[in-house]
């Protein structure tokens, strides 16, 4: 590429959303009470692993790590989106669009890696009991989360920054929802060849690797309980994976399937812009109510929170009345 060239660069985009289709400002409405849950769940999941000491092991950091990015991605998105949509701001600044654009995929990739170490967690302790304490420590998964960070991080400035060499001379519409990185950069008018191969790459990290990893783990684990002569001890060992297999369910499904259907049909692109929209917003939803009900240790937690809090108010009632009394019989 020649350095001498001038990019040409929009002052603004505009999202186009939803096209011809009637009471779409229920659905943002109905985004909206997604994130008020989405907050309040996530928020709740993290205070209770912050202040129960019992919670503090290296398999509840990850599902920190997971309610940490379930919140900062909602927040980089619906908020955004119900500016955009309900209050009919669809026009965003070009440097707003690209940050707008980072961010929201930027925890979407990490949420993606974070579920491929909640899988390796759960192969060591299936596969390798007994050095499970010894694998699996806090400072190893500090190590792995670290690292998924700093590389998706620069894997998403790349993509981005890529963004930054096109010349945009045509239509300023991205037919998306928000900022999202093909429909942007498909409205280029100069050479966007880097731009498709690097989408490649993204897709195959965010899509493809993690899926066919968690799927392998899968496998070598229901080999090990195959080897387990108990049905019940093999019943006791999967109950540990279900909530991580829901999680799974709920985050890759919907991604992948919409992602297919855009590849080999001609999906309509309201139906694309419905589907992609609870594919970034639903998972945050639902992981806190998966983990908080599916798994013992953090509905005990959340149990012996509330009743000591209801013991603190109730001791603290009493002091306050039986300061009153003295104050009265003084």
């Amino acid at each position: 590429m020649n350095p001498n060239a001038t990019f040409i660069h929009p002052a603004k985009f505009y999202i186009n959303g939803f096209f011809n289709v009637p009471h779409a400002q229920y659905f943002y409405i109905f985004l909206c009470f997604v994130y008020i849950m989405t907050v309040l769940g996530n928020g709740l999941l993290l205070s209770v692993i912050y202040m129960v000491k019992t919670l503090h092991t290296p398999k509840y950091m990850i599902v920190f790590n997971l309610a940490l990015i379930d919140l900062c991605g909602s927040t980089a998105l619906i908020p955004k989106l119900l500016d955009t949509f309900l209050f009919d701001n669809r026009y965003i600044a070009y440097e707003a669009c690209l940050s707008y654009m980072f961010f929201v995929w930027l925890f979407t990739f990490v949420q993606s890696w974070t579920l491929v170490i909640m899988a390796y967690d759960r192969f060591i302790a299936i596969c390798f009991p007994l050095r499970y304490h010894s694998i699996v420590t806090k400072p190893a998964i500090v190590v792995m989360l670290l690292f998924t960070w700093v590389f998706l991080l620069s894997l998403m400035a790349c993509a981005v920054g890529l963004l930054d060499r096109l010349t945009f001379c045509g239509s300023v519409v991205i037919k998306s929802f928000f900022c999202d990185h093909g429909p942007t950069y498909h409205l280029a008018c100069s050479d966007t060849s880097l731009n498709f191969i690097m989408t490649q790459v993204v897709m195959t990290v965010i899509m493809c690797i993690p899926p066919v990893l968690i799927v392998l783990t899968y496998i070598c684990i229901g080999k090990a309980l195959s080897r387990i002569a108990s049905r019940e001890e093999q019943l006791k060992a999967l109950k540990t994976c279900t909530s991580h297999l829901i999680l799974v369910t709920v985050f890759f499904l919907p991604l992948l399937g919409t992602n297919i259907a855009v590849q080999i049909s001609s999906l309509d692109p309201n139906v694309r812009i419905f589907n992609s929209t609870l594919t970034h917003t639903i998972p945050a939803l639902l992981n806190p109510i998966i983990y908080s009900l599916k798994t013992e240790e953090v509905l005990n937690s959340i149990k012996k929170l509330y009743k000591t809090n209801r013991l603190s108010s109730i001791n603290l009632s009493k002091k306050v009345t039986s300061l009153s009394w003295l104050q009265v019989l003084q």
